[in-house]
């Protein structure tokens, strides 16, 4: 005696349409997560490959720096770059930044507008990663009362993805400069303030002169701090530089100050 094939109800169907939709949407995230790793990956290397080709870590020689006279020794930054192979790749280069606390080293670039490195890496690609970037109203030497330099927060660390462990994992403890060179000068930022702020709140002030309300500005970026920086006060005349990511909310972004020490 042959069993008799059951007929499928409603709630058969149903449930298959359900099934091949949770495979496709699993598949879906599989394919998501597998193109943001091979994006994080492409310009994860790009940028290696160009801090191989163009940057060497400067070490400190124990026996010269043990001087008899009483002259102050000359602070050397902590890395050398040539830019000479960086220019060959792409003109826009203006600098390198190095944050002694944080594992952040890359070239910065300045475009025609604030959009053309947002996603666009040093070479030229697209790629969420982007670039380091001057803001294109800025001058490219850094001299400007306030210079803003941009970089994504990536969630795999990269560019300025651990900006923030200044303040929550204490960095500022380990060191409290970042540096920026240029084809011309090696500029030493002493930080003065670390914070969250709001997308357009007045951190992101640009001025053309070192007047009074600059000065009332800085008096302002310090009392914003999470962080104690002790006596490190810029002063009307100083120059600094604005390090701004993002924090995962889109109406706020995570940003350190520094102000240039005299050239060395």
């Amino acid at each position: 005696m042959t069993k008799q094939k059951r007929k499928k109800t409603i709630g058969d169907y149903l449930l298959s349409i359900l099934l091949f939709a949770a495979i496709a949407v699993f598949l879906f995230a599989g394919y998501k997560l597998f193109t943001i790793y091979r994006e994080y990956k492409i310009g994860t290397d790009e940028y290696q490959q160009l801090e191989e080709m163009a940057v060497r870590k400067n070490t400190t020689d124990s026996e010269s720096s043990s001087d008899s006279s009483n002259v102050p020794e000359k602070i050397q930054p902590p890395i050398t770059v040539d830019f000479t192979p960086l220019k060959a790749v792409n003109e826009d280069v203006v600098g390198w930044i190095y944050v002694e606390a944080l594992d952040i080293s890359y070239p910065i670039v300045k475009g025609d507008d604030n959009d053309q490195y947002l996603h666009t890496t040093y070479e030229g690609t697209y790629n969420f990663a982007g670039s380091i970037f001057v803001d294109f109203e800025n001058s490219d030497d850094f001299k400007d009362p306030n210079t803003i330099i941009y970089g994504h927060n990536m969630k795999n660390g990269s560019m300025f993805g651990t900006l923030n462990h200044i303040v929550t994992k204490n960095a500022y403890s380990t060191s409290p400069y970042f540096w920026i060179l240029t084809p011309t000068h090696n500029y030493r930022y002493a930080i003065f303030a670390a914070y969250t702020t709001e997308v357009s709140s007045d951190t992101y002030t640009l001025f053309k002169k070192h007047d009074k309300e600059y000065g009332e500005y800085l008096v302002s970026m310090k009392k914003k701090s999470e962080i104690n920086t002790g006596e490190t006060n810029p002063v009307q005349t100083d120059n600094i530089v604005t390090l701004s990511t993002c924090t995962g909310n889109t109406s706020t972004r995570f940003v350190v100050q520094g102000v240039q020490e005299p050239e060395f």
